[in-house]
């Protein structure tokens, strides 16, 4: 009988191996054709499971490119999940790391594979929008408003949601994206670009339980844009209703 000590050994060798498909020297009574099997199953998963969740990153890549890529991530990196639906979130982490490296990755590549990321993110989010009180259908200007936990306020250096592989920026524009990711009654995800001022009120009104919608933009345009405050009142008042109509606002208190 082999020690646990040997048997630890022999499984971080085996799973080495399966992680390096160019390794020649395999564990000892392991059959090189057996090991490409596993070596297969391995791999065909794991970059098939990135490809789907990543399709955006995955078009940017000739095949051999991508492939490479994904190597290079299953070889490197050593995950802290074994759940698949977390597979995404590892891969954001190691390219973080190749961002900290200096590696020749494109500029954006991590704030895209967040952009895609976050879509799956958040339709396995647990939550849900009935445990929040609220009265659905409510006056949001003059009420209290309540942000849904299923509303995501993203902010990005480079406009992601345009990324393809005919617009590749090497340089991110002088003003951010700012998009805002939501679920909604029905559990359908949707995306909507939004400014800098609807980004900073949703933010606003998330941690506010006391002053009415109406109140809550008047300070924040006080805040921001005080020569314009009047003036921008309403078109405010017109974003508090749209993000109600797009269940980014539930209701009111």
């Amino acid at each position: 009988m082999s020690s646990p000590a040997e048997l630890h050994a022999l499984q971080r060798d085996f799973a080495d191996c399966i992680r390096q498909p160019q390794r020649q020297d395999l564990p000892p009574g392991v059959d090189p054709r057996r090991m490409q099997v596993y070596r297969d199953l391995f791999y065909n998963n794991v970059e098939g499971l990135l490809s789907n969740n990543f399709p955006v990153i995955r078009s940017l890549y000739d095949t051999a490119d991508w492939h490479g890529l994904i190597t290079e991530f299953l070889r490197d990196h050593r995950a802290q999940t074994p759940l698949f639906p977390e597979i995404g979130r590892e891969l954001m982490r190691w390219l973080e790391q190749r961002a900290e490296d200096g590696r020749d990755d494109p500029p954006f590549l991590l704030e895209l594979a967040h952009y895609e990321w976050a879509e799956l993110a958040l339709s396995l989010d647990e939550q849900e929008i009935s445990a929040t009180p609220h009265q659905s259908g409510g006056d949001v200007i003059a009420g209290i408003p309540v942000v849904s936990p299923l509303a995501w306020v993203l902010g990005y250096n480079f406009p992601v949601q345009r990324i393809r592989r005919d617009y590749q920026p090497s340089a991110p524009p002088a003003e951010p994206t700012w998009l805002l990711l939501v679920r909604g009654r029905d559990d359908q995800v949707s995306f909507l670009e939004i400014n800098g001022l609807t980004a900073a009120l949703i933010e606003r009104l998330r941690g506010n339980s006391e002053q009415s919608g109406g109140a809550v933009l008047a300070a924040l345009l006080q805040e921001i844009a005080p020569a314009s405050a009047d003036t921008l009142y309403d078109a405010g008042c017109g974003i508090l209703r749209n993000l109600q109509q797009r269940e980014a606002i539930l209701g009111i208190r």
